[in-house]
């Protein structure tokens, strides 16, 4: 197939722009906010980004296919969820229409969060299709992930494609590989000597719920909820009305986090003596918390005699840390083994067939590698996103992991833009075949 020309806007480190390489198009124009991505893009690739597509639409050049991963804050359920009323990136979206009706490409590909298809309650996708049908293009909407193309990272994003001379010869793209067929160890160096190595404090909180995971009766499952341990003895009033509704005042015969008396304790003492999340102002917990709270001193409860002597252990741990996911059902009940994050919710542990989602709004959830005491590398993270080929990556780590983390996953992008783009000989050739589809498509 004869390369076509292609614009890579919101480019980041470039995961458009490497996918349609691989087929054989050309980039004739990239846009990044960000100069530093910008300097790596041109380090990369040879072509110099212009900065804010609001300033340089006008000199975006004739194109074949347009592809955009515009900014997915306003969307991301992590985010404000603004939508297109995001003051600082809600009228992106405008840019990209004025330039595909402008340049009237024949194709466009664009990616963002799964939320976007339910956001505002599916308005959203709904007005993002209208807007795009009324400058001639015929859109789908579906959602993929890489671990369904072999790459170990359960990363679901929201993909729109469109051409203007329809999809009747587009299908989306089907697993290649079941989950249980990819393990995170196809991206890992062996003890890779740059590693970030886990810290003694880590260490310390790893052995100690070890320790206590070693203790449980082996016939019963592991809890499939948090463990949240600040309720291990805890008995301050969480059903109907919240402790605040209650009055901090009004609870002192009751215990706090870890078990802890609020015998004498004045109003403000008292309320130090909850769990953080059980300290706000609303009248009444959500169901969910309830239900975790209520699941956790059940739990406490038929195992009394095993905790009570391990609590003191982590008394002093962090409060993120005095809480545990347990992700990996079946398996073997032993942290070193599972792939794991040091999260703001708890330590998640998960089966090593894949690395838990890369997050572009935190530097502090990189994958743990617990069998070789480390952190993934930044190179091995950029294996996650079927970058691993890229030479040059940002410096800092916090910063390597934010742009990886906003960055689409290549191998899906390509095989997208396999089943989409086609020369002008084989778009008029299945013009005329009715449209197919899979699971895939969402389209309303």
């Amino acid at each position: 197939m004869a390369g076509l020309r292609f614009i890579d806007l919101f480019a980041g480190l470039g995961g458009f722009h490497q996918a349609l390489e691989r087929q054989g198009h050309h980039c004739v124009f990239a846009s990044e906010l960000d100069p530093v991505l910008g300097d790596l893009y041109e380090k990369n690739f040879g072509l110099k980004p212009k900065g804010d597509i609001r300033e340089a639409f006008a000199e975006v050049p004739a194109h074949d296919i347009l592809t955009a991963g515009f900014p997915c804050q306003p969307f991301s359920k992590a985010g404000d969820q603004l939508g297109f009323d995001c003051p600082q990136w809600g009228d992106l979206f405008d840019y990209v229409l004025k330039i595909l009706g402008t340049h009237q490409p024949a194709y466009l590909l664009i990616e963002n969060v799964p939320n976007l298809i339910r956001h505002d309650d599916g308005k959203t996708w709904e007005k993002i299709k209208e807007k795009l049908e009324a400058i001639g293009y015929e859109v789908d909407l579906g959602k993929l992930s890489p671990h369904m193309f072999g790459v170990p990272q359960v990363r679901e994003r929201a993909i729109i494609v469109g051409a203007r001379k329809g999809l009747a010869h587009f299908v989306w793209p089907t697993a290649t590989h079941r989950p249980e067929s990819v393990s995170i160890r196809s991206v890992l160096d062996k003890n890779p000597p740059n590693a970030k190595a886990l810290g003694p404090k880590f260490i310390q909180y790893l052995e100690a719920w070890q320790d206590l995971i070693d203790a449980l009766p082996k016939g019963e499952d592991l809890p499939s909820f948090p463990i949240w341990a600040m309720e291990f003895g805890a008995t301050y009033p969480f059903r109907d009305l919240s402790p605040h509704k209650i009055g901090f005042d009004n609870i002192g015969s009751f215990k706090g986090a870890l078990g802890r008396s609020l015998k004498g304790l004045t109003a403000e003492e008292v309320k130090a003596a909850l769990p953080a999340y059980a300290r706000g102002e609303s009248d009444a917990f959500p169901e969910w918390k309830q239900h975790f709270i209520r699941q956790n001193r059940e739990f406490y409860k038929r195992h009394k005699a095993i905790i009570d002597p391990w609590l003191p252990r982590i008394g002093d741990f962090a409060a993120s840390f005095q809480k545990l996911e347990w992700n990996w059902k079946g398996g073997p009940r032993d942290l070193w083994q599972a792939v794991l994050q040091f999260r703001a919710s708890g330590i998640r542990a998960k089966r090593p067939t894949a690395a838990p989602s890369l997050v572009a709004l935190t530097t502090s959830q990189v994958p743990v590698i617990p069998w070789e005491g480390r952190y993934m590398t930044m190179r091995e993270c950029a294996r996650l996103q079927s970058m691993g080929q890229l030479e040059f990556l940002p410096e800092s780590q916090g910063a390597a992991h934010k742009a990886l983390g906003n960055a689409v996953n290549v191998d899906v992008i390509a095989a997208v833009a396999e089943a989409l783009i086609k020369t002008p000989s084989e778009t008029l050739e299945v013009s005329v075949r009715p449209r197919a589809r899979t699971e895939a498509s969402l389209a309303a």
